[in-house]
C-alpha cells in the first residue's frame, strides 16, 4: 500500500481538469465494474472531450474542487463539496459531498478520509451513494454518516440503480 504521507492536496486548476476526468473514469471502473456493462464506460470515454470543457468553465467561473497528486504529479484522488439543493434541505444540511474518489490502490490508506476532511472539515453534511457499493456506503458510516431512508432512482447511463442518501449531523 503506498506510504499515508505520499501525496499532496490542493485546489483544482484548469490545466488539471482532464486528468481528474480520466482518474475519475477510472475509479468508477474500479467501484462500479459489476453493477455496469462495458458500453456505460465506453459511452463516458466519448463524453469526456465535453465533460473536460464543462469543468473547465466551471472553474473559470468561480467552482472548485480538490485534488490528490502523488509524488510523480499523477493525480490520485479528488473531492468537491456543493451547497445542499432544495430538494435536500429536509435533511438539515447546508452542504453536499459532490464527489469523493481515489484510486484502489489508495482504497485504506486514510486518502478518501483526508480529502473529505479538506472539503467539509467537521461540519454536518450529505452524501449519494450507489446502492451495492458496500465500501462506500461503510466507508461514510465510518465518517459518521448514516442512512436516512431517502433514495433515489438514477437515470440515464445509470438507469436500474438507486442511490442511498447519507447524512452526517452531530445532533
Amino acid at each position: 500500500m503506498p506510504h499515508m504521507n505520499d501525496y499532496r492536496i490542493r485546489l483544482a486548476a484548469e490545466h488539471d481538469v482532464r486528468q481528474a476526468l480520466e482518474m475519475k473514469l477510472q475509479c468508477w471502473r474500479e467501484a462500479y465494474a459489476e453493477l455496469r456493462e462495458p458500453t456505460f464506460f465506453a459511452h463516458h470515454e466519448k463524453e469526456l472531450d465535453g465533460q473536460v470543457a464543462w469543468w473547465e468553465r466551471g472553474l473559470a467561473s468561480g467552482a472548485q474542487f480538490f485534488i490528490a497528486e502523488d509524488p510523480q504529479g499523477r493525480i490520485i484522488g479528488l473531492a468537491g463539496g456543493t451547497p445542499a439543493i432544495e430538494e435536500d434541505r429536509d435533511a438539515g444540511v447546508d452542504i453536499e459531498l459532490g464527489m469523493l474518489y481515489v484510486l484502489e490502490e489508495y482504497y485504506g490508506s486514510g486518502l478518501g478520509a483526508h480529502l473529505m476532511d479538506v472539503v467539509l472539515g467537521q461540519r454536518e453534511a450529505l452524501v449519494w451513494v450507489i446502492e451495492g457499493n458496500d465500501r462506500a456506503m461503510a466507508f461514510f458510516e465510518k465518517q459518521g454518516f448514516t442512512a436516512d431512508g431517502t433514495t433515489e432512482a438514477l437515470v440515464g447511463t445509470w438507469q436500474g440503480l438507486t442511490e442511498r442518501r447519507m447524512v452526517r449531523t452531530h445532533g
